[in-house]
């Protein structure tokens, strides 16, 4: 009996349900992609990035902030030689002190704190379309870890049959010794290789489960998202001015002219306006004091802040640059990409229909003595080829996909990430 003509509908979600490990009670299956993304807010990844947003907000408040005023009591004219003895004499000031701020300090502030705000908010909206990105990829390397495995179960009971059949005419007198020989080593290497997809899975699932903030790692998956490629994507032309990252680069580098200005407007000196009351217990009365103090800014021009701000805001300018050349290329090759890997993906579907019925007949000969096993394992090896391309084709279809969704600011299944 051919052992894989009873799974000639193979398809990808059947390998799932299959390898759900299994359908064991002890399974703990990864939640749909959908419901990983609604918990997204509750990932430490995406809690940092919301924890940024905070951070700016705080920042910009306090930038808005005026100087506080400082109250001093100081006295005068007491404690010394004749006629300064003793308290006779003295004169006691009560102080207001407060610092005017000059130069636009305090408007500079402000615009450096909404920018500030502005680009959180837009380097948050790449990292959730960075996260979402990244989480689709987890997801399917973890979906095609398992598919791996039932590519190796089925060749483990490919090679097992094919032993079978292989001792049978063996002892018949119709096949030599090394016939069986190779049977046998080829059912090793199954096996072998079944090991190390079972060993490749379970750290796909585990790095799926600390993306999503899983204190346990999941030993399988709840759906099929490779199945859901199938559906087009609704995307028009993309514009790569609106890509989140090069907004973000944007909105950092505007943050950064804003705390170039904040910086100049240091160098401005700023007046200390002072109002008090003096008692003069010598005279016993009162009078008011005031004055105007104002720094000499002979030494600190802040000019090394200036000059770091300046380098900051060159940097912010090159980083948006490459940002745009790079959202550029990823939006004119995005489309491309999608449509080549959808044609690879349809060719390995044609390429294993075709290795599937060189198996089918190369068995048959062999079993009927028509072929020598060489042929059969060849064949045998032609399907498992055919086998891994077509999880490959579907691998870099979902890289493919995922890229494009993150280019139009979307998840891979079309919801928008806000």
């Amino acid at each position: 009996m051919n052992g894989f003509t009873g799974r000639r509908g193979f398809a990808l979600a059947g390998t799932l349900a299959a390898l759900a490990l299994a359908g064991t009670a002890a399974a703990d299956p990864a939640p749909p992609f959908a419901q990983l993304l609604r918990r997204a807010a509750e990932t430490p990844r995406v809690t940092a990035l919301e924890a940024d947003v905070a951070q700016a907000e705080g920042l910009a408040a306090q930038g808005g902030v005026r100087p506080n005023p400082t109250i001093s009591v100081y006295g005068e004219n007491f404690g010394g030689s004749s006629p300064y003895g003793g308290f006779a004499r003295t004169e006691t000031t009560l102080q207001l002190n407060q610092p005017i701020e000059l130069g636009g300090k305090r408007a500079a502030r402000i615009a450096a704190g909404r920018a500030g705000i502005a680009a959180a908010q837009a380097s948050g909206h790449a990292g959730r379309l960075a996260y979402a990105y990244d989480l689709a990829r987890a997801y399917g390397a973890a979906e095609v870890a398992i598919g791996r495995i039932a590519l190796a179960q089925d060749e483990v009971e490919e090679s097992t049959a094919v032993l079978s059949v292989a001792r049978a005419l063996v002892s018949a007198g119709k096949e030599a010794r090394l016939r069986q020989l190779q049977a046998e080593t080829e059912v090793d290497a199954m096996q072998a290789m079944l090991e190390q997809a079972k060993a490749e899975s379970v750290a796909a699932l585990a790095h799926l489960s600390a993306l999503a903030g899983s204190e346990t790692s999941w030993t399988a998956l709840s759906e099929s998202l490779l199945d859901r490629l199938d559906a087009r994507p609704r995307t028009g032309p993309l514009d790569p001015m609106q890509e989140a990252g090069y907004r973000a680069a944007e909105a950092r580098r505007e943050a950064a002219a804003q705390r170039v200005v904040v910086e100049r407007t240091r160098a401005v000196p700023d007046l200390n306006a002072q109002i008090g009351v003096r008692r003069l217990e010598a005279d016993n009365a009162t009078a008011l004091v005031a004055g105007v103090s104002l720094p000499l800014h002979v030494f600190d021009r802040n000019r090394g802040n200036i000059a770091a701000a300046q380098a900051e805001l060159r940097a912010a300018e090159a980083r948006a640059a490459a940002a745009r050349l790079e959202a550029q290329a990823q939006t004119r090759a995005a489309q491309g990409l999608v449509d080549a890997t959808d044609r690879r993906a349809a060719a390995a579907k044609r390429t294993m229909a075709t290795a599937e019925e060189t198996y089918r007949l190369a068995r048959v000969a062999y079993e009927a003595g028509k072929s020598p096993l060489i042929e059969l394992l060849n064949a045998r090896h032609g399907l498992g080829a055919a086998r891994g391309v077509v999880l490959d084709a579907a691998a870099a279809r979902l890289e493919a996909r995922a890229t494009l969704a993150r280019l139009s600011g979307t998840t891979i299944t079309g919801e928008p990430v806000q």
